[in-house]
């Protein structure tokens, strides 16, 4: 599944392709992909331009002129890019916006599990007030991950997954912040020490960061994210190899349903 730093590559990619441009129709291939809405919904678009596309978590909004609003969850295998010609359509496409340029903004899914959603502001801000800080925020500070962590008695790395707490840290980037961080990711969230608190906060927003710029960097040609693209990872799938800071064998263990990898070595 895509994480936030691929989200935001692909967000920050669309923000330079289609700012401005026009559509002249709009196709679906897939039902599911927008139920339980219909066809009939998305005419509304039709002469709209895009004003603008953000991120809130691993949510993409395209917003148009008039106020509408294209919510966009890649899931598993989505994926959103313009296509420079619209009768070059992929296979595997579930929806698409022809431009009046004659290019196509397309959302291609494999698996099929993506959602495209036409949303009202109030919608949003529903869905938005549901989730918790941006962690490449400036407001996202030391002390207010602190307070999230305060008092909680489950393990950390769950507690930085839970998208009500934080919005966006994914699975991947949970286990190389806290092993970036030195941290147990099986100790109590509200057990760590404040001088790793600080540190954890550091550590993600590098990690975010680096992930992000990695992944725009690598994100050259329609359909190909990968999960930490061209990000060097220290333990994430990496079980029974050395640890690149100690040499100990790297740990996989399961907590809420999700691989977490560490080293017991020097994450304590």
């Amino acid at each position: 599944m895509p994480e936030l730093p691929e989200v935001e590559a692909v967000v920050r990619r669309l923000r330079e392709q289609v700012a401005g441009a026009r559509i002249h129709s709009v196709h679906v291939e897939r039902r599911s992909t927008i139920a339980p809405q219909h066809l009939e919904d998305f005419e509304v678009l039709v002469g709209k331009s895009i004003a603008g596309v953000r991120r809130r978590a691993k949510y993409i909004f395209v917003e148009l002129s008039g106020g509408a609003l294209l919510q966009v969850h890649l899931r598993m295998t989505g994926n959103l890019y313009v296509l420079p010609d619209y009768r070059l359509l992929p296979a595997a496409v579930r929806f698409w916006l022809r431009l009046k340029d004659g290019r196509a903004l397309v959302f291609r899914d494999g698996r099929a599990l993506g959602k495209v959603h036409l949303a009202t502001a109030a919608d949003v801000a529903q869905l938005e007030a549901s989730l918790g800080p941006e962690p490449l925020d400036a407001a996202f500070t030391p002390a207010v991950l602190k307070g999230i962590l305060k008092g909680l008695r489950g393990p950390v790395k769950p507690a930085l997954m839970d998208q009500k707490r934080i919005a966006g840290i994914g699975n991947i980037y949970a286990s190389e912040a806290l092993w970036r961080a030195r941290i147990d990711p099986r100790i109590a969230a509200g057990a760590v020490p404040a001088r790793k608190v600080t540190a954890l906060h550091d550590t993600i927003v590098k990690v975010l960061e680096l992930a992000a710029e990695s992944a725009y960097a690598e994100y050259s040609e329609p359909g190909t994210i990968a999960e930490a693209e061209g990000f060097d990872l220290a333990v994430y799938g990496r079980k029974g190899q050395a640890c690149p800071r100690c040499g100990k064998a790297i740990e996989r263990i399961v907590q809420a349903g999700r691989s977490t990898f560490f080293c017991a070595g020097c994450q304590a």
